[in-house]
Protein backbone atom coordinates (compact mmCIF):
# COMPACT_ATOMS: atom_id res chain seq x y z
CA UNK A 1 0.00 0.00 0.00
CA UNK A 2 1.54 3.25 -1.10
CA UNK A 3 1.82 6.39 0.95
CA UNK A 4 -0.50 9.28 0.17
CA UNK A 5 2.18 11.76 1.19
CA UNK A 6 5.19 10.88 -0.97
CA UNK A 7 6.28 8.70 -3.83
CA UNK A 8 8.53 5.72 -3.36
CA UNK A 9 12.00 6.99 -2.49
CA UNK A 10 15.23 5.24 -1.48
CA UNK A 11 16.02 8.33 0.62
CA UNK A 12 13.24 7.25 2.95
CA UNK A 13 15.49 4.42 4.11
CA UNK A 14 18.17 6.85 5.33
CA UNK A 15 17.19 6.44 9.04
CA UNK A 16 17.81 2.70 8.79
CA UNK A 17 21.17 3.33 7.15
CA UNK A 18 22.06 5.71 10.00
CA UNK A 19 21.09 3.05 12.54
CA UNK A 20 23.23 0.39 10.83
CA UNK A 21 26.21 2.73 10.56
CA UNK A 22 25.96 3.60 14.24
CA UNK A 23 25.51 0.02 15.38
CA UNK A 24 27.98 -1.71 13.09
CA UNK A 25 30.46 1.16 13.11
CA UNK A 26 30.64 1.27 16.89
CA UNK A 27 31.05 -2.52 16.98
CA UNK A 28 33.96 -2.43 14.54
CA UNK A 29 35.66 0.48 16.30
CA UNK A 30 35.25 -0.84 19.85
CA UNK A 31 35.39 -4.59 18.94
CA UNK A 32 32.15 -4.87 20.91
CA UNK A 33 28.88 -5.04 18.98
CA UNK A 34 26.97 -4.34 22.19
CA UNK A 35 28.83 -1.14 23.05
CA UNK A 36 26.27 1.05 21.28
CA UNK A 37 22.93 0.96 23.17
CA UNK A 38 20.39 -0.22 20.61
CA UNK A 39 17.65 2.03 21.99
CA UNK A 40 19.86 5.11 21.63
CA UNK A 41 20.75 4.16 18.05
CA UNK A 42 17.07 3.84 17.14
CA UNK A 43 16.23 7.19 18.76
CA UNK A 44 18.97 8.87 16.71
CA UNK A 45 17.61 7.18 13.57
CA UNK A 46 14.12 8.41 14.48
CA UNK A 47 15.45 11.96 14.85
CA UNK A 48 16.82 11.72 11.30
CA UNK A 49 13.40 10.57 10.08
CA UNK A 50 11.76 13.58 11.74
CA UNK A 51 14.16 15.96 9.96
CA UNK A 52 13.28 14.54 6.53
CA UNK A 53 10.36 15.38 4.22
CA UNK A 54 9.93 19.13 4.62
CA UNK A 55 6.55 18.93 2.83
CA UNK A 56 5.04 17.42 5.98
CA UNK A 57 4.71 19.45 9.18
CA UNK A 58 6.44 18.39 12.39
CA UNK A 59 3.06 18.02 14.11
CA UNK A 60 1.96 15.61 11.39
CA UNK A 61 5.19 13.59 11.72
CA UNK A 62 4.76 13.36 15.49
CA UNK A 63 1.18 12.17 14.98
CA UNK A 64 2.32 9.52 12.48
CA UNK A 65 5.13 8.38 14.81
CA UNK A 66 2.83 8.08 17.83
CA UNK A 67 0.19 6.18 15.86
CA UNK A 68 2.86 3.74 14.68
CA UNK A 69 4.22 3.27 18.21
CA UNK A 70 0.71 2.81 19.63
CA UNK A 71 -0.40 0.20 17.10
CA UNK A 72 -2.47 -2.41 19.04
CA UNK A 73 -0.16 -5.23 17.91
CA UNK A 74 2.90 -3.42 19.26
CA UNK A 75 1.26 -2.50 22.58
CA UNK A 76 0.07 -6.07 23.11
CA UNK A 77 3.50 -7.36 22.13
CA UNK A 78 5.09 -5.16 24.80
CA UNK A 79 2.68 -6.43 27.47
CA UNK A 80 3.44 -10.03 26.49
CA UNK A 81 7.18 -9.28 26.68
CA UNK A 82 6.76 -8.03 30.27
CA UNK A 83 4.67 -11.03 31.36
CA UNK A 84 7.08 -13.47 29.71
CA UNK A 85 9.95 -11.83 31.60
CA UNK A 86 8.05 -12.12 34.88
CA UNK A 87 7.23 -15.79 34.30
CA UNK A 88 10.81 -16.66 33.44
CA UNK A 89 12.19 -14.86 36.48
CA UNK A 90 9.66 -16.28 38.98
CA UNK A 91 10.01 -19.83 37.63
CA UNK A 92 13.80 -19.65 37.83
CA UNK A 93 13.68 -18.19 41.36
CA UNK A 94 11.54 -21.07 42.65
CA UNK A 95 14.06 -23.58 41.25
CA UNK A 96 12.30 -24.61 38.05
CA UNK A 97 15.34 -24.35 35.81
CA UNK A 98 17.61 -26.26 38.19
CA UNK A 99 15.07 -29.06 38.64
CA UNK A 100 14.47 -29.36 34.90
CA UNK A 101 18.19 -29.56 34.13
CA UNK A 102 18.93 -32.03 36.91
CA UNK A 103 15.97 -34.22 36.00
CA UNK A 104 17.24 -34.49 32.44
CA UNK A 105 20.80 -35.28 33.52
CA UNK A 106 19.54 -37.91 35.97
CA UNK A 107 17.63 -39.92 33.37
CA UNK A 108 20.15 -39.65 30.52
CA UNK A 109 22.02 -42.79 29.43
CA UNK A 110 25.71 -42.18 30.10
CA UNK A 111 26.68 -42.96 26.51
CA UNK A 112 24.30 -40.33 25.16
CA UNK A 113 25.27 -37.37 27.30
CA UNK A 114 26.07 -34.98 24.45
CA UNK A 115 22.90 -35.77 22.51
CA UNK A 116 20.99 -35.70 25.79
CA UNK A 117 22.28 -32.25 26.68
CA UNK A 118 21.05 -31.03 23.29
CA UNK A 119 17.58 -32.47 23.98
CA UNK A 120 17.55 -30.95 27.49
CA UNK A 121 18.47 -27.55 26.06
CA UNK A 122 15.67 -27.90 23.50
CA UNK A 123 13.12 -28.61 26.23
CA UNK A 124 14.32 -25.94 28.65
CA UNK A 125 14.53 -23.23 26.02
CA UNK A 126 11.10 -24.08 24.64
CA UNK A 127 9.76 -23.94 28.20
CA UNK A 128 11.57 -20.78 29.31
CA UNK A 129 11.33 -18.95 26.02
CA UNK A 130 14.88 -17.66 26.18
CA UNK A 131 18.08 -18.90 24.62
CA UNK A 132 20.27 -16.83 26.94
CA UNK A 133 18.54 -18.12 30.07
CA UNK A 134 19.06 -21.68 28.89
CA UNK A 135 22.68 -21.03 27.98
CA UNK A 136 23.41 -19.46 31.36
CA UNK A 137 22.01 -22.57 33.08
CA UNK A 138 23.54 -25.24 30.81
CA UNK A 139 26.85 -23.83 29.55
CA UNK A 140 28.78 -24.68 32.77
CA UNK A 141 27.36 -28.21 32.62
CA UNK A 142 28.46 -28.48 28.98
CA UNK A 143 32.00 -27.50 29.96
CA UNK A 144 31.95 -30.05 32.80
CA UNK A 145 30.82 -32.83 30.47
CA UNK A 146 33.58 -31.91 28.00
CA UNK A 147 36.25 -31.96 30.70
CA UNK A 148 35.13 -35.36 32.01
CA UNK A 149 34.62 -37.09 28.67
CA UNK A 150 37.33 -35.68 26.42
CA UNK A 151 34.78 -34.11 24.06
CA UNK A 152 36.05 -30.76 22.67
CA UNK A 153 34.80 -27.88 24.80
CA UNK A 154 33.81 -25.97 21.66
CA UNK A 155 31.59 -28.88 20.58
CA UNK A 156 29.90 -29.15 23.97
CA UNK A 157 29.21 -25.40 24.03
CA UNK A 158 27.91 -25.47 20.45
CA UNK A 159 25.54 -28.25 21.52
CA UNK A 160 24.17 -26.04 24.32
CA UNK A 161 23.72 -23.04 22.03
CA UNK A 162 22.13 -25.15 19.29
CA UNK A 163 19.53 -26.63 21.63
CA UNK A 164 18.88 -23.19 23.09
CA UNK A 165 18.19 -21.71 19.66
CA UNK A 166 15.71 -24.53 18.96
CA UNK A 167 13.48 -23.37 21.80
CA UNK A 168 14.11 -19.69 21.20
CA UNK A 169 12.64 -20.25 17.74
CA UNK A 170 9.64 -22.34 18.82
CA UNK A 171 8.69 -21.38 22.38
CA UNK A 172 5.24 -19.88 22.93
CA UNK A 173 6.69 -17.29 25.30
CA UNK A 174 9.85 -16.49 23.36
CA UNK A 175 10.15 -12.82 22.42
CA UNK A 176 10.95 -13.92 18.85
CA UNK A 177 7.72 -15.93 18.59
CA UNK A 178 5.75 -13.06 20.11
CA UNK A 179 7.25 -10.58 17.65
CA UNK A 180 6.84 -12.87 14.62
CA UNK A 181 3.20 -13.76 15.29
CA UNK A 182 2.14 -10.23 16.24
CA UNK A 183 3.74 -8.65 13.16
CA UNK A 184 2.27 -11.28 10.81
CA UNK A 185 -1.16 -11.63 12.43
CA UNK A 186 -1.39 -15.33 13.24
CA UNK A 187 -1.93 -17.42 16.34
CA UNK A 188 1.10 -18.70 18.25
CA UNK A 189 -0.11 -22.31 18.17
CA UNK A 190 -0.56 -22.14 14.39
CA UNK A 191 2.90 -20.73 13.86
CA UNK A 192 4.33 -23.33 16.28
CA UNK A 193 2.81 -26.24 14.37
CA UNK A 194 4.08 -25.04 11.02
CA UNK A 195 7.50 -24.06 12.37
CA UNK A 196 7.84 -27.38 14.22
CA UNK A 197 7.21 -29.36 11.04
CA UNK A 198 10.06 -27.51 9.34
CA UNK A 199 12.73 -27.75 12.06
CA UNK A 200 11.95 -31.17 13.58
CA UNK A 201 14.03 -33.05 10.96
CA UNK A 202 16.97 -30.73 11.71
CA UNK A 203 16.67 -31.43 15.45
CA UNK A 204 16.44 -35.20 14.92
CA UNK A 205 19.46 -35.27 12.60
CA UNK A 206 21.43 -33.13 15.07
CA UNK A 207 20.61 -35.52 17.93
CA UNK A 208 21.71 -38.55 15.89
CA UNK A 209 24.86 -36.77 14.73
CA UNK A 210 25.83 -35.80 18.29
CA UNK A 211 25.21 -39.33 19.54
CA UNK A 212 27.46 -40.71 16.79
CA UNK A 213 30.23 -38.14 17.40
CA UNK A 214 30.31 -38.80 21.15
CA UNK A 215 29.93 -42.59 20.87
CA UNK A 216 33.65 -43.19 21.38
CA UNK A 217 34.07 -40.89 24.36
CA UNK A 218 34.22 -41.98 27.99
CA UNK A 219 30.89 -40.45 29.04
CA UNK A 220 30.64 -40.33 32.82
CA UNK A 221 29.22 -37.82 35.27
CA UNK A 222 30.01 -38.31 38.94
CA UNK A 223 27.89 -35.56 40.52
CA UNK A 224 24.39 -36.14 41.90
CA UNK A 225 21.58 -34.09 40.41
CA UNK A 226 18.70 -33.54 42.86
CA UNK A 227 15.41 -32.37 41.37
CA UNK A 228 11.75 -31.78 42.24
CA UNK A 229 9.24 -32.79 39.58
CA UNK A 230 6.64 -30.36 40.95
CA UNK A 231 8.90 -27.45 39.98
CA UNK A 232 8.84 -28.57 36.34
CA UNK A 233 5.03 -28.40 36.17
CA UNK A 234 4.74 -24.64 35.36
CA UNK A 235 6.82 -25.02 32.20
CA UNK A 236 4.77 -27.99 31.02
CA UNK A 237 1.51 -26.23 31.91
CA UNK A 238 2.43 -23.09 29.96
CA UNK A 239 3.54 -25.10 26.92
CA UNK A 240 0.40 -27.28 26.84
CA UNK A 241 -1.95 -24.34 27.51
CA UNK A 242 -0.44 -22.36 24.67
CA UNK A 243 -0.67 -25.36 22.33
CA UNK A 244 -4.35 -25.72 23.23
CA UNK A 245 -4.88 -22.20 21.97
CA UNK A 246 -5.59 -20.38 25.24
CA UNK A 247 -5.10 -16.62 25.26
CA UNK A 248 -1.37 -15.95 25.66
CA UNK A 249 -1.94 -13.31 28.34
CA UNK A 250 -3.99 -15.78 30.39
CA UNK A 251 -1.36 -18.48 29.83
CA UNK A 252 1.48 -16.30 31.09
CA UNK A 253 -0.43 -14.91 34.06
CA UNK A 254 -1.48 -18.45 34.99
CA UNK A 255 2.14 -19.58 34.74
CA UNK A 256 3.29 -16.77 37.03
CA UNK A 257 0.62 -17.64 39.61
CA UNK A 258 1.45 -21.36 39.45
CA UNK A 259 5.20 -20.83 39.77
CA UNK A 260 4.64 -18.31 42.55
CA UNK A 261 2.37 -20.67 44.49
CA UNK A 262 4.87 -23.54 44.23
CA UNK A 263 7.72 -21.27 45.32
CA UNK A 264 5.84 -19.94 48.34
CA UNK A 265 4.58 -23.36 49.44
CA UNK A 266 8.04 -24.97 49.33
CA UNK A 267 9.74 -21.96 50.90
CA UNK A 268 11.76 -20.89 47.85
CA UNK A 269 10.67 -17.31 48.42
CA UNK A 270 8.22 -15.16 50.36
CA UNK A 271 5.31 -13.28 48.83
CA UNK A 272 7.32 -10.06 48.68
CA UNK A 273 10.26 -11.92 47.12
CA UNK A 274 7.84 -13.28 44.53
CA UNK A 275 6.76 -9.76 43.62
CA UNK A 276 10.38 -8.59 43.49
CA UNK A 277 11.32 -11.50 41.23
CA UNK A 278 8.40 -10.74 38.88
CA UNK A 279 9.44 -7.08 38.82
CA UNK A 280 13.03 -8.04 38.04
CA UNK A 281 11.88 -10.16 35.11
CA UNK A 282 9.75 -7.32 33.75
CA UNK A 283 12.63 -4.88 34.09
CA UNK A 284 14.76 -7.21 31.99
CA UNK A 285 12.22 -6.78 29.18
CA UNK A 286 11.81 -3.01 29.46
CA UNK A 287 14.51 -2.21 26.89
CA UNK A 288 12.96 -4.58 24.38
CA UNK A 289 9.49 -3.09 24.95
CA UNK A 290 10.81 0.45 24.47
CA UNK A 291 12.74 -0.56 21.36
CA UNK A 292 9.54 -2.09 19.93
CA UNK A 293 7.65 1.17 20.50
CA UNK A 294 10.37 3.27 18.87
CA UNK A 295 10.65 0.90 15.90
CA UNK A 296 6.86 0.99 15.45
CA UNK A 297 6.95 4.78 15.18
CA UNK A 298 10.11 4.80 13.04
CA UNK A 299 8.65 2.36 10.50
CA UNK A 300 5.63 4.63 10.05
CA UNK A 301 7.89 7.63 9.43
CA UNK A 302 9.91 5.61 6.92
CA UNK A 303 6.65 4.66 5.22
CA UNK A 304 5.58 8.33 5.21
CA UNK A 305 8.90 9.27 3.58
CA UNK A 306 8.53 6.65 0.84
CA UNK A 307 11.08 4.12 2.09
CA UNK A 308 8.68 1.18 2.48
CA UNK A 309 7.13 1.84 -0.94
CA UNK A 310 10.61 1.83 -2.46
CA UNK A 311 11.45 -1.53 -0.89
CA UNK A 312 8.18 -3.06 -2.04
CA UNK A 313 8.71 -1.81 -5.59
CA UNK A 314 12.28 -3.12 -5.55
CA UNK A 315 11.15 -6.53 -4.30
CA UNK A 316 8.34 -6.60 -6.86
CA UNK A 317 10.90 -6.13 -9.61
CA UNK A 318 12.98 -9.09 -8.41
CA UNK A 319 10.21 -11.32 -7.03
CA UNK A 320 7.24 -12.53 -9.02
CA UNK A 321 5.94 -15.53 -7.12
CA UNK A 322 4.94 -16.75 -3.67
CA UNK A 323 8.14 -18.78 -3.45
CA UNK A 324 10.20 -15.72 -4.36
CA UNK A 325 8.38 -13.70 -1.73
CA UNK A 326 9.19 -16.30 0.93
CA UNK A 327 12.86 -16.26 -0.04
CA UNK A 328 12.70 -12.45 0.05
CA UNK A 329 11.43 -12.53 3.65
CA UNK A 330 14.14 -15.04 4.61
CA UNK A 331 16.91 -12.93 3.09
CA UNK A 332 15.51 -9.72 4.60
CA UNK A 333 15.39 -10.98 8.18
CA UNK A 334 18.76 -12.75 7.82
CA UNK A 335 20.52 -9.60 6.62
CA UNK A 336 18.93 -7.46 9.33
CA UNK A 337 19.97 -10.01 11.97
CA UNK A 338 23.55 -10.06 10.68
CA UNK A 339 23.59 -6.28 11.01
CA UNK A 340 21.93 -6.03 14.44
CA UNK A 341 23.16 -9.29 16.07
CA UNK A 342 19.76 -9.56 17.76
CA UNK A 343 17.10 -11.92 16.41
CA UNK A 344 14.17 -10.28 18.20
CA UNK A 345 15.03 -6.80 17.00
CA UNK A 346 15.57 -8.11 13.46
CA UNK A 347 12.03 -9.56 13.50
CA UNK A 348 10.50 -6.36 14.87
CA UNK A 349 12.35 -4.34 12.21
CA UNK A 350 11.62 -6.58 9.22
CA UNK A 351 8.19 -7.80 10.35
CA UNK A 352 6.07 -4.95 8.88
CA UNK A 353 7.75 -5.22 5.47
CA UNK A 354 7.49 -9.02 5.60
CA UNK A 355 3.75 -8.69 6.19
CA UNK A 356 3.44 -6.43 3.14
CA UNK A 357 5.32 -9.01 1.06
CA UNK A 358 3.16 -11.82 2.45
CA UNK A 359 -0.04 -9.98 1.57
CA UNK A 360 1.25 -9.08 -1.90
CA UNK A 361 2.06 -12.72 -2.77
CA UNK A 362 -0.65 -14.48 -0.74
CA UNK A 363 1.83 -16.08 1.66
CA UNK A 364 0.27 -17.87 4.61
CA UNK A 365 0.82 -15.71 7.74
CA UNK A 366 1.90 -18.84 9.61
CA UNK A 367 4.61 -19.42 7.00
CA UNK A 368 5.84 -15.81 6.98
CA UNK A 369 5.99 -15.82 10.80
CA UNK A 370 7.86 -19.14 10.74
CA UNK A 371 10.35 -17.85 8.17
CA UNK A 372 11.01 -14.69 10.19
CA UNK A 373 11.62 -16.63 13.39
CA UNK A 374 13.49 -19.59 11.91
CA UNK A 375 15.99 -17.62 9.84
CA UNK A 376 16.63 -14.91 12.44
CA UNK A 377 17.16 -17.46 15.25
CA UNK A 378 19.38 -19.69 13.11
CA UNK A 379 21.51 -16.78 11.93
CA UNK A 380 21.77 -15.56 15.52
CA UNK A 381 23.18 -18.95 16.48
CA UNK A 382 26.07 -18.82 14.01
CA UNK A 383 27.29 -15.22 14.11
CA UNK A 384 30.45 -15.19 16.28
CA UNK A 385 29.69 -11.68 17.58
CA UNK A 386 26.19 -12.60 18.81
CA UNK A 387 25.46 -12.56 22.54
CA UNK A 388 24.98 -16.34 22.70
CA UNK A 389 28.36 -17.32 21.26
CA UNK A 390 30.21 -14.51 23.00
CA UNK A 391 28.83 -15.65 26.37
CA UNK A 392 29.69 -19.34 25.98
CA UNK A 393 33.13 -18.53 24.59
CA UNK A 394 33.81 -16.67 27.83
CA UNK A 395 32.52 -19.57 29.94
CA UNK A 396 34.59 -22.16 28.08
CA UNK A 397 37.68 -20.09 27.40
CA UNK A 398 37.55 -20.79 23.65
CA UNK A 399 37.12 -18.50 20.66
CA UNK A 400 33.57 -17.97 19.43
CA UNK A 401 34.92 -18.66 15.93
CA UNK A 402 36.05 -22.11 17.12
CA UNK A 403 32.49 -22.84 18.27
CA UNK A 404 30.83 -21.76 15.01
CA UNK A 405 32.02 -24.81 13.05
CA UNK A 406 30.19 -27.12 15.49
CA UNK A 407 26.83 -25.31 15.29
CA UNK A 408 25.13 -28.26 13.61
CA UNK A 409 21.54 -27.46 14.50
CA UNK A 410 21.42 -23.83 13.24
CA UNK A 411 23.04 -24.90 9.94
CA UNK A 412 20.58 -27.78 9.53
CA UNK A 413 17.65 -25.54 10.51
CA UNK A 414 18.66 -23.01 7.84
CA UNK A 415 18.86 -25.85 5.31
CA UNK A 416 15.43 -27.13 6.39
CA UNK A 417 14.01 -23.63 6.01
CA UNK A 418 15.45 -23.25 2.52
CA UNK A 419 14.14 -26.69 1.47
CA UNK A 420 10.66 -25.93 2.86
CA UNK A 421 10.51 -22.79 0.72
CA UNK A 422 11.99 -24.44 -2.37
CA UNK A 423 9.54 -27.35 -2.42
CA UNK A 424 6.61 -25.39 -1.01
CA UNK A 425 5.91 -27.11 2.28
CA UNK A 426 3.92 -26.98 4.40
CA UNK A 427 1.39 -26.15 1.69
CA UNK A 428 -1.25 -23.50 2.24
CA UNK A 429 -4.77 -24.84 2.38
CA UNK A 430 -7.11 -22.96 0.08
CA UNK A 431 -9.88 -23.22 2.63
CA UNK A 432 -7.88 -22.38 5.74
CA UNK A 433 -8.59 -19.19 7.56
CA UNK A 434 -5.87 -17.87 9.77
CA UNK A 435 -7.19 -15.77 12.61
CA UNK A 436 -5.30 -13.04 14.33
CA UNK A 437 -3.12 -13.74 17.34
CA UNK A 438 -4.85 -13.85 20.68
Amino acid sequence: MKSNQTKASPLGLLPLLVFLLLFIGSGIITHDFYAMPVLVAFIIASAIAFLMNSKVSLDKKIDVFCKGASDPNIILMCIIFLLAGAFGSVSAAMGGVESTVNFGLSILPQNLLLAGIFVICCFISISMGTSMGTIVALAPIGVGVANQTGIPVALALATVVGGSMFGDNLSMISDTTIAATRTQGCKMKDKFKMNFLIVLPAAIITTILLAFIASGSQSTLTETHPYNLIKIIPYIAVLLSALLGLNVLAVLMGGIVLSGAIGILDGSFSFMSLLQSASSGMQGMEDLAMISLIIGGLVELIKLNGGIDFLIEFINKTVNSRKGGEFGIAILTSLVNICTANNTISIVMSGPLAKDIAQEYDIDPRKSASILDLFSSSIQGIIPYGAQLLFVSGIGGVSSFAIVKYMYYPYLALLAGIISIAIGIPRKSKTSKISKAA
